[in-house]
């Protein structure tokens, strides 16, 4: 049925062990390349990413995974022992058009930063 099974079996056989280490060598290479292409720069911007969400703050212009685009008016955020912690539960209320939505922290997609109409204006000494 499969005639080249016996073939490769004899080849990997008459290889020996130092075929094998080529072998594992070869793979630990790919996983090498995979991790230093795809898993590393995924993490770096996963941790980017939720470090501007946890930085969030009332005035900031935000996009949702729904696509809605919005200011944050107020962030309610969870405590622990008094003290208020920062997660990707909290609920933030953003105002988009004449609506006022409330989502939570970890659904923002994107942080646009401050509202252009506070950033522009001078700074009063």
């Amino acid at each position: 049925m499969h005639s080249f099974l016996p073939v490769y079996a004899q080849a990997a056989a008459a290889q020996g062990s130092g075929g094998m280490w080529v072998m594992v060598i070869q793979f630990g290479a790919i996983f090498a390349i995979f991790y230093f292409l795809m898993i590393r720069p995924q993490q770096k911007q996963r941790k980017s990413h939720e470090e501007a969400l946890l930085a969030l703050r009332k005035g900031d212009q935000i996009v949702t995974a729904g696509g809605l685009v919005g200011e944050v008016i107020h962030i309610k955020e969870g405590s622990k022992d008094g003290t208020p912690t920062g997660t990707l539960d909290d609920r933030v209320t953003i105002k988009t058009g004449e609506s006022r939505v409330i989502v939570e922290r970890g659904r923002i997609a994107k942080v646009l930063g401050a509202n252009p109409s506070e950033a522009a204006q001078p700074l009063q000494s």
